[in-house]
């Protein structure tokens, strides 16, 4: 008798923890409502970020919400890194932009625009210097990078916030690392 009474306890419990099928509903339809596309939600994401200056991801959550968008923070976050939006820092603190906000001819970015916003860190060892950025960064500024078409460079290779950047010498390598650094507004401080 006493093992029953327990059983119809917990199964009570269950019950009260067990969402109904309308709540259900309700969270798989939060990154998944119906007529609702990712291209589009993208677009709208790229007008708030042109109209708004937009602190933080929960900042902008709020902004789609009321546009009838409700996405998880997961997913806001996998359209910021599909989008290439960076968060800079700026006069009035860290926005959310896209790398091409920050300036340049073109639509591109330059490297004197991105640097100063993006740039973290630099080192490196032989002919190998690594570029550290803030997230997000590492691509804008490769491309940049490339687009100087600097003979000491062989190239590059950018991940999310980090870039490989492979020199000819190793004192091509420290002279790129100083002028980068004097580009990012920073002291010669690294071993790079």
């Amino acid at each position: 008798m006493h093992n029953n009474a327990r059983s119809e306890r917990q199964w009570r419990a269950r019950d009260t923890a067990v969402l109904n099928d309308e709540e259900v509903l309700s969270l798989r339809a939060v990154d998944n409502e119906p007529g609702k596309k990712k291209p589009e939600r993208h677009e709208v994401i790229l007008q708030l970020l042109s109209s708004h200056a937009i602190a933080s991801q929960e900042d902008l959550r709020r902004l789609l919400e009321e546009r009838g968008w409700r996405v998880t923070q997961a997913t806001l976050s996998r359209d910021l890194r599909q989008l290439g939006v960076v968060r800079a820092p700026t006069d009035d603190g860290a926005r959310y932009v896209r790398p091409e906000m920050l300036g340049g001819d073109e639509g591109k970015p330059s490297l004197e625009a991105l640097l100063p916003q993006l740039f973290d860190a630099v080192d490196g060892v032989s002919e190998l210097l690594v570029l550290h950025t803030l997230p997000s960064g590492a691509q804008p500024i490769a491309e940049a990078i490339d687009a100087q078409d600097w003979p000491e460079i062989i190239g590059t290779i950018a991940g999310e916030n980090t870039i490989l950047i492979v020199c000819r010498s190793s004192q091509a390598r420290g002279e790129l690392a100083k002028r980068l650094q004097t580009m990012a507004g920073r002291r010669s401080n690294s071993r790079g």
